[in-house]
């Protein structure tokens, strides 16, 4: 097993943020007994896509609380308008996304955080699983990496949907399983799209999120 990346060799992260860092990572531990597979697979710095299943609110904290980097998360822009919540969330610097997620504001927002050499969780399957098991991907995540010059590192997390699924109330002390896999570069594709038609721009948006959901399913719960 690999643990998290050594806590000592920490990529840049707010004081704020390394606060719920810190919190996030002891409440893991020790209620859900979690295990960390491969975070030196993601770069302390530069830009990054961190692309994982989704099936509870506790994926992003989890996924997030793995690496030794501050990561911009995403959150509904409605949130944003409790006034000591998003004092918090704005010093984490959350990005506010409207309903549709990768749309307008969104994006935008998303995109210039990549190009400033931030790092980003997203869900291929653009909401959580009702039902624990993987959805289809979604287009919005291949948008982005296209039009993004970002590596994409595939994320899957287990057991999340037990502790905290959408028929929950409370979380359950379940163990808790954060697996990140080998980046994916796209370079290809990203030649492609400058020049397509935008039919088939459309089919490389789907295309990409669709290889990065099957490399999140390849991901097994245990050490390689």
């Amino acid at each position: 097993m690999s643990s998290a990346n050594d806590p000592g060799r920490k990529g840049q992260m707010s004081f704020s943020y390394s606060i719920g860092w810190r919190s996030f990572r002891m409440i893991f531990g020790t209620y859900f007994r979690w295990r960390v597979y491969h975070p030196e697979r993601v770069p302390l710095t530069g830009p990054v896509i961190l692309a994982s299943n989704h099936a509870s609110y506790i994926d992003p904290p989890l996924v997030g609380s793995g690496v030794s980097r501050q990561i911009n998360f995403l959150a509904k822009d409605a949130i944003f308008k409790v006034p000591v919540l998003a004092s918090i969330l704005r010093s984490w610097e959350v990005v506010p996304v409207d309903r549709d997620g990768g749309t307008g504001r969104g994006l935008k927002t998303i995109l210039d955080r990549l190009s400033r050499g931030g790092a980003i969780i997203l869900f291929p399957e653009g909401t959580r699983s009702r039902h624990g098991e993987l959805n289809p991907a979604r287009s919005g995540l291949g948008l982005t990496v296209i039009k993004s010059s970002a590596p994409v590192v595939p994320v899957r997390v287990f057991g999340t949907f037990a502790a905290f699924g959408a028929d929950k109330l409370l979380p359950r002390p379940k163990q808790l399983i954060v697996k990140y896999g080998k980046p994916m570069m796209f370079e290809t594709l990203r030649a492609e799209a400058e020049t397509c038609a935008k039919p088939r721009l459309k089919e490389i948006y789907q295309q990409v999120s669709n290889e990065v959901l099957q490399a999140i399913a390849a991901l097994e719960p245990k050490e390689d």
